[in-house]
């Protein structure tokens, strides 16, 4: 007799039934984590651009004439900076604007370091009072 080696197509059929299964659940899951991944971008530049407007203030008291304020920076991959409008003489809303992977997204923060999440994508909450950075209901979700 002559013995055949191989998968049949059930086992063939498990198998890829199992993968399936596996990736279901672990691509949403790498998805959210790659989302988390790029906020710092936003948060951090927005901290970094805060501390300048606040220099810019202490040179010049006050606001307005801000560089970032009258051209947008555009070159980061995730955001976009600008003023969410004119700077006054005391007050200022410098925005994070998501694009690409992290469209709908816009972070917040302003002269007294009010920190707000605008804008988020469906399945986020955004918060008028915090930066969100994962997607968990409440405060846990803040930074």
């Amino acid at each position: 007799m002559n013995k055949q080696a191989g998968f049949t197509l059930i086992e063939v059929m498990i198998v890829v039934v199992i993968i399936a299964v596996l990736a279901s659940i672990a691509l949403p899951s790498y998805n959210d984590y790659l989302t988390r991944g790029r906020i710092p971008e936003a948060t951090s530049n927005l901290t970094i651009r805060r501390v300048q407007m606040e220099q810019y203030f202490q040179d010049n008291r006050q606001y307005t004439g801000f560089p970032l304020c009258a051209t947008p920076d555009t070159t980061n991959k995730y955001f976009d900076f600008s003023c969410a409008a004119a700077p006054t003489a005391t007050t200022y809303t410098l925005q994070a604007v998501g694009k690409g992977t992290m469209a709908g997204f816009t972070y917040t923060i302003d002269q007294a370091n009010t920190k707000a999440t605008t804008a988020a994508p469906a399945g986020w909450t955004g918060n008028a009072t915090c930066w969100i950075v994962r997607k968990a209901s409440g405060n846990g979700a803040c930074s």
